[in-house]
């Protein structure tokens, strides 16, 4: 983090990622509450020795700043103060801005095993997490989850007291062994009975250290009948819906739907089944033919690379869902984006799903039934399948969303060109000859801010290698052109009134206060 850094920073305000302090009296208090928001959030850089002024923020900078930071390193190591420390030596630094010396806090986010990290000694009295500028503290239940989130033992391998395999769907086990054999007819497994094979599975489970055996969430998931699954001594919260929304009359809601309305068994297994098929039908995708060794029932000679990145998504909501979380599995297609919704919180942090090759997943034993079908794999390489299959398109950059209260991921997927011939219009039209002198940068972020309602620094990094300094810069220069108008760490478009409504992800399923903590991610 060096100077200009954080004077573009200060020129642009404060938001999600940056928070500014005075600091003239000492370390103040609520250092520590925006310190907790950022580790269980995305991180974030807290700059103390700047202080709010009439037109924005100013650098006053620290009078003894060496010794600000030693009292900083005795408090994030006191645990009677805070739970974690996560910084090492570099992530606090004295940096000169301006004349002036400030103490710069770089705080890393909270891997699941860490979080959630709070202040004094009561996670249930101290946990904050961010939302947009500002610092909240976090209810019993999202501490609850965090907490729950740690654990080794995956939440779906759970052992369920008074269930049976009478609680399954003996179809569901039946056709799962089916696909299972057209993809690997020699299996070992296949050779065990439905029980031996729920075994191999995670399914059936026995306790090792108290001998006690049974069905596990995972086995009531993927098989059970519904009735079961949503029984409240297992997973009463759950709900799986897919909406298809392809009319442009507003008087039709959808155009088709599948979700547990008693006409079917409904599993995850099921669901997918059912609505998989529904979500790539008539997919406008050029005809590419596979050879030989990939054709079978699950990769067939019109089975594309788009096709394979819908089904790495759609596994995906199922594998990662925090099943105990609220809406339950949302899938909606539209004419011109897919969205992909479930319940709970990222596990790993942005720039650890961006690389891949990690694999955290909140219930393995699903993705190790799914895997067995050619999906879900453990490797951490389903984003790039999905990068893979929407670049293939030339289209827009796939988007994460992280919502917050209740807490849900979203992923969209849009089904629209990088540069929209309608929106570059749209622009040429409102700016004329001043749209002739943008760069293509200024174009994409402009293209951005008009298709998706708003453009920020991070979903501009997702689209270029530049610095994110160097975005600021652009969009701050845009503002001044009259192009872009300015709200915290968020811009969007002057053209607000003419945009048509394709904004991914801002329509349907919302948070209950709206908020879409800009997680806005290419992937």
């Amino acid at each position: 983090m060096n100077a200009s850094e954080i004077l573009a920073a200060v020129n642009a305000g404060e938001d999600k990622d940056w928070e500014f302090k005075s600091a003239k009296g000492g370390l103040p208090g609520s250092l520590w509450h925006t310190y907790s928001a950022m580790a269980n959030t995305d991180g974030g850089v807290i700059v103390l020795g700047v202080r709010e002024a009439n037109s924005g923020f100013e650098i006053h900078g620290i009078d003894d700043v060496e010794r600000m930071e030693k009292d900083l390193w005795n408090t994030i190591n006191n645990r009677s103060k805070i739970s974690a420390n996560l910084c090492v030596n570099h992530d606090i630094r004295i940096v000169t801005v301006s004349g002036r010396q400030v103490l710069v806090v770089q705080v890393p986010r909270a891997n699941r095993r860490q979080r959630p990290v709070f202040t004094g000694q009561n996670p249930l009295e101290g946990t904050y997490r961010r939302q947009n500028d500002g610092d909240y503290l976090c209810s019993r239940q999202e501490v609850g989850r965090m907490l729950a989130d740690q654990a080794e033992q995956p939440a779906d391998s759970e052992i369920l007291e008074g269930f049976s395999l009478d609680d399954l769907d003996q179809p569901s086990l039946d056709q799962y062994r089916n696909r299972f054999a057209s993809r690997s007819p020699v299996h070992p497994w296949l050779k065990a009975d439905n029980r031996g094979l729920l075994e191999k599975l995670g399914g059936w489970r026995t306790d090792r250290a108290t001998g006690h055996e049974g069905l596990t969430v995972a086995g009531l998931l993927m098989f059970g009948k519904d009735d079961a699954i949503r029984d409240p001594s297992a997973v009463p919260q759950y709900h799986i819906d897919y909406r298809e929304r392809l009319s442009s009359d507003p008087q039709v809601r959808w155009t088709d739907r599948v979700w547990p309305d008693g006409t079917w068994t409904a599993n995850l297994f099921q669901f997918f089944e059912r609505a998989y098929p529904r979500v790539v039908r008539d997919l406008r995708i050029p005809f590419q033919l596979a050879s030989q060794q990939e054709v079978s029932l699950f990769q067939r000679h019109d089975d594309t690379i788009v096709h394979e990145a819908i089904r790495e998504a759609f596994v995906n909501a199922l594998i990662h869902a925090d099943y105990r979380g609220q809406g339950g599995i949302v899938i909606e297609r539209y004419r011109d984006r897919l969205e992909f919704s479930n319940p709970g919180t990222l596990l790993l942090g942005i720039d650890q799903i961006l690389k891949g090759a990690v694999s955290e997943c909140r219930n393995r034993t699903l993705q190790g039934m799914f895997a067995m079908l050619g999906y879900g794999e453990k490797a951490g390489s389903g984003i790039d399948k999905i990068r893979q299959g929407w670049a293939s398109q030339k289209w827009r950059w796939p988007q994460i969303q992280e919502l917050q209260r209740p807490d849900r991921v979203r992923l969209v997927l849009p089904m629209v060109s990088l540069l929209p011939e309608e929106s570059v219009g749209r622009l040429r039209t409102a700016s004329g000859d001043n749209l002739r002198g943008l760069s293509a940068r200024e174009v994409q972020a402009l293209v951005t801010a008009d298709l998706e309602g708003i453009v920020t620094n991070q979903r501009l990094q997702q689209f270029s290698s530049d610095h994110p300094t160097d975005i600021t810069r652009l969009l701050q220069d845009l503002v001044g052109k009259g192009h872009l108008v300015k709200d915290g760490g968020q811009f969007s478009s002057m053209l607000e009134g003419q945009r048509r409504d394709v904004r991914c992800g801002h329509d349907g399923d919302q948070s209950q206060d709206g908020t879409v903590m800009e997680t806005l991610l290419c992937i």
